[in-house]
């Protein structure tokens, strides 16, 4: 027999093979997104054991009780879910777009320097009413514009967008720091303290007792509002096309450089906001931890609800849900914040792992003989 028929007749094919899937029924994607959840803590609960001898529900229930144990757990539970949704919503509009914004943290930092800059020099100068007015399009434009400059560049040369936003990140860090050590009460501690402690001026008003409310309905509002505009209106067409490829929306008379921009000066107004809310309405401060990482983590959230507002309430919910239940677990089993980071680490990454199955769907290898 010659050696190629003969190597023809051994070979055999791959045991399996990936394919991408046509489409997916929504309910099996989400079963498949629950069993991914399901399985995930199911090993979180084998780590937790094997690390802490402790019984897996009960480090569950410490979890539950970290995120609703009590009233005010649940508001702070609602602040971050809403803060962190507020600066996914914001980046969304640039992503579904294909402009990777990574600089949204920069954006909220800008946004909350400007409006302690206001509570700050002009405080005791302007009607509270009117100084919210002035710190909210501070923050607007602050934010906008921090965002506009990385686009204007991408959209007239072609600059990689992903590293110009990362590295407005640290121009606002640096520049968050220099105001801080120069508002810092006392003069050299790093500190600003609460900004106007004393007459509150520049401080959202409270809804009834709830400090937090206001921010949360304010949250609300900007996702309903982000979901209609590109879902329904012709600039949110626009983006979905220029996102889908630039040389087609060329060919049917989209205004590409037009779109990149005015789609990041929104991205970047709605940070802004972010930061207005964070620095009046949360902490009443600033520092250069006031974003807090949430502008790293809304990719993640964006990326998951697969750029859908109102998909993002859900993802940013479970993201917030594990932070403050896995803290919960460290406080009360003595343990350090790297577990919880662990417990956090292995859910995201199921969550995030059994999207693969829902874009591809894996084809095994028939058996001989058998026809298709």
């Amino acid at each position: 027999m010659p050696a190629d028929a003969k190597q023809a007749r051994t070979a055999k094919e791959p045991l399996f093979h990936i394919a991408k899937r046509d489409h997916i029924a929504w309910w099996k994607a989400w079963l498949i997104r629950v069993s991914a959840i399901v399985l995930a803590l199911v090993f979180s609960g084998i780590i937790s054991y094997l690390l802490t001898k402790e019984n897996p529900l009960s480090i569950y229930a410490t979890m539950f009780d970290g995120a609703f144990g009590t009233e005010r757990r649940i508001w702070n539970l609602s602040q971050s879910l809403a803060m962190l949704l507020c600066v996914s919503v914001a980046v969304t509009p640039a992503f579904k777009m294909r402009f990777w914004n990574i600089g949204a943290e920069g954006q909220v930092l800008v946004g909350g320097l400007a409006t302690a800059a206001c509570m700050i020099l002009i405080g005791d100068k302007l009607p509270s009413w009117l100084l919210l007015l002035v710190m909210v399009i501070a923050s607007i434009a602050a934010g906008a514009l921090w965002a506009v400059i990385p686009a204007f560049f991408r959209a007239n040369w072609q600059t990689n967008e992903t590293l110009f936003t990362l590295m407005m990140n640290y121009i606002a860090i640096q520049l968050v720091s220099f105001f801080v050590y120069k508002w810092s009460v006392p003069k050299g501690s790093g500190q600003v303290g609460l900004i106007n402690r004393s007459t509150k001026v520049g401080w959202l008003p409270k809804i009834g007792d709830q400090e937090y409310l206001l921010n949360i309905l304010i949250v609300l509002a900007i996702t309903l509002i982000m979901f209609i505009y590109l879902k329904y209106s012709k600039h949110g067409y626009e983006i979905s096309v220029v996102g889908e490829s630039e040389n087609t929306a060329r060919y049917i008379g989209i205004p590409v450089k037009k779109v990149i921009i005015r789609t990041m000066l929104i991205s970047g107004a709605v940070c802004g906001i972010a930061g207005f809310l964070l620095v009046s309405g949360t902490d009443h401060t600033i520092s250069r931890d006031t974003a807090g990482g949430r502008g790293f983590t809304a990719i993640m959230v964006s990326w998951l609800a697969k750029f859908n507002p109102i998909f993002m309430v859900l993802t940013s919910f479970l993201l917030v849900f594990l932070d403050k239940g896995a803290s919960q677990v460290s406080t009360k089993f003595g343990l350090n914040k790297s577990f919880s980071d662990i417990i956090t680490g292995i859910i995201i990454f199921f969550i995030i792992g059994c999207e693969f199955f829902i874009q591809y769907r894996v084809q095994f290898r028939e058996k001989e003989g058998k026809t298709k």
